[in-house]
């Protein structure tokens, strides 16, 4: 008896696409359990190498006899030598210049000395003594007995016109050679340091000169238009 089988097509599922996803949902699965069980093997491999590196190998009877002959030595660890860093805060205290304008110094007033004072007395030395004529003569030509008989009568004529129309006084009153000592703030316009100048006020030394200072002064008045430069006029014997 033959029997014939039919095959309805009609009986599959119409969504093909859905057993093949489920194939490769099975496929992925299969994969992935097989690369997990591939990384474990190597994870133990690994691990093993591991511990046979760690693990000494052993000795044989000649190291164990040399090794035995050797003392031991124990090594102490070195102490920890602890740096202890100190971080030292400085404060950096900044000062604000204050800028205070100073007033401007006052300017410095030059007197101009007008010269009919120094030409009047120079013509009174001249009148009185013949001072500019002894000055101006050329005193080589004469013997020294000559130049000192002039002298003589040029001194005693200037004498004459400084006592009558000046007034002298000594700046220091010490006799000369003693020694005298110049505080802090000594006035240097009455008094001339010389020698070894070393050093600040005060300085001691010896008095080498009494020094001169003028306190009145009693020149004649001028006329009104006359020539101050004319010291001596010309003389003219008729």
């Amino acid at each position: 008896m033959n029997t014939q089988f039919k095959i309805n097509l009609e009986l599959f599922p119409s969504t093909f696409d859905a057993v093949h996803a489920y194939l490769a949902a099975t496929v992925f699965g299969l994969a992935l359990t097989v690369i997990i069980l591939l990384f474990a093997m190597l994870l133990g491999l690994m691990r093993r190498s591991k511990q046979a590196q760690a693990t000494p190998p052993k000795q044989n009877n000649d190291e164990q006899a040399i090794s035995a002959t050797i003392p031991t030595r124990e090594i102490t660890p070195e102490p920890e030598v602890k740096i202890v860093e100190r971080i030292v805060e400085v404060e950096k205290i900044v000062e604000v210049e204050k800028i205070v304008q100073l007033p401007a110094p006052e300017p410095i007033v030059l007197k101009e000395a007008t010269p009919d004072a120094a030409l009047q007395v120079l013509s009174l030395l001249q009148k009185d003594a013949r001072f500019i004529d002894f000055i101006k003569e050329d005193i080589n030509q004469y013997s020294d007995a000559d130049v000192g008989a002039a002298a003589r009568v040029v001194h005693t004529g200037c004498n004459k016109t400084i006592n009558e129309h000046f007034s002298l006084a000594v700046v220091r009153t010490e006799d000369e050679g003693s020694k005298i000592t110049l505080n802090k703030g000594f006035d240097a316009s009455e008094v001339r340091l010389t020698g070894n100048i070393v050093g600040n006020a005060p300085f001691t030394g010896s008095l080498i000169h009494k020094g001169w200072q003028i306190t009145e002064i009693k020149l004649p008045k001028l006329t009104q238009g006359h020539n101050a430069n004319i010291i001596a006029a010309a003389e003219v014997e008729l």
